[in-house]
């Protein structure tokens, strides 16, 4: 009898420590709720900083004190005089806003460097294979030849500013705010380098290589090739159409899988209108949110940095930029707090280094509005 008794009461307990144990899981899980559907906190969800982060931007941006702030956490750092490299995370969301407003950047292949200097090399072709039989005789083949790709590049800045009562602000988004304003600037300006850069402390774009109509067998490393549109200074009176199926077919085969169409809006708007003879329109919308429209069923990228089309102009661009452009940056953003030079506001000069250049000029075409 007493044995039943014994057993009972440590079942018992055993029942009141499993409930009291996942009510502990309870509770856990709804902190976990809790934390998660607070506010953003300076752009962190569930207002959960990093330390160092938090010092950096609590500290440092808001009220330009630098004791306390963890330099060890950065990807650089460069001391007072010449800025700090921001933490991982505001240069996470700074290349994640530019990779979404600028247009090449989005459809390019960006690579990130530790030094100033980014070189590739490239096969030129060369290599010669050949059949034989298991025991027979082997021929010598050709050595393979390659290039250098060494993308031109220089310091891009900028230098946004805001008030110290909204620095002071506790609501106001510093993170976000900083992020989005270094970003904006900076597409605006690489976004024309990467089209018409001269390559002189800045990118080479890909609109001022040399151009020839020769195909990807005869044509010079280096240069582009270029399909005429018919007619100078626009389209061909009669199928213009045929002209962009011709650039499309100009595009070697493994290039066109990934490929897109690169121009501005307006000479988007005047192939919008083009029509096949039975009437359908060669421009498709995207069928589905979020989905980019169609030209001969490859996506068109708006770049407004692309010329309009005049006599000679390269108004139109098709390829594989994966493969044909390369943007070299340095890894990190450094930012310098500067709030004397304008006051009553604050300044946060930003720098980043950034490169490019055409990677593979067998992977662009251009269409030229000339007669031939």
């Amino acid at each position: 009898m007493t044995e039943v008794v014994t057993d009972g009461l440590e079942g018992a307990f055993e029942a009141v420590a499993q409930g009291e144990r996942i009510a502990a899981l309870e509770a856990q899980l709804g902190a976990m709720r809790v934390q998660l559907g607070r506010p953003a906190l300076d752009g962190v969800k569930g207002g959960e900083v990093d330390p160092a982060r938090g010092a950096f931007v609590e500290r440092y941006l808001r009220q330009g004190l630098e004791a306390g702030v963890e330099l060890k956490s950065f990807s650089g750092a460069s001391g007072a005089a010449g800025g700090y490299s921001v933490p991982r995370e505001i240069d996470q969301l700074i290349g994640a806003t530019l990779k979404a407003i600028s247009p090449i950047r989005g459809i390019a292949n960006v690579v990130r460097t530790g030094t100033a200097g980014y070189r590739k090399l490239v096969s030129a072709g060369g290599i010669v294979s050949g059949w034989a039989s298991e025991t027979g005789a082997r021929a010598e083949t050709g050595t393979p030849s390659f290039n250098e790709i060494a993308p031109p590049s220089g310091e891009l800045y900028a230098n946004p500013a805001a008030s110290q009562a909204m620095l002071d602000d506790a609501q106001f988004d510093v993170e976000g705010w900083l992020a989005g304003e270094i970003a904006r600037e900076f597409a605006v300006a690489e976004g024309a380098a990467f089209v018409n850069g001269n390559g002189t402390n800045k990118p080479k774009g890909f609109l001022t290589y040399t151009t020839t109509s020769e195909a990807d067998s005869v044509r010079a490393f280096g240069s582009l090739q270029y399909v005429a549109s018919g007619a100078a200074g626009g389209f061909a009176a009669t199928n213009p159409q045929d002209k962009l199926i011709d650039l499309v077919q100009s595009l070697r085969a493994p290039y066109r899988q990934g490929a897109s169409f690169v121009m501005n809006s307006a000479t988007l708007a005047a192939i919008r209108k083009m029509k096949t003879s039975d009437g359908a329109f060669i421009w498709q919308p995207g069928l589905a949110a979020g989905q980019p429209a169609t030209l001969l069923g490859y996506p068109v990228v708006e770049a407004e940095d692309m010329p309009d089309i005049a006599a000679n102009s390269l108004s139109i661009a098709f390829g594989n930029f994966q493969a044909g452009y390369v943007i070299a940056e340095r890894s990190d953003t450094s930012i310098l707090r500067d709030p004397f030079s304008n006051k009553p506001f604050v300044h946060f000069y930003a720098v980043k280094r950034i490169g490019g250049a055409v990677a593979n000029s067998e992977a662009i075409k251009l269409m030229k509005f000339s007669a031939s």
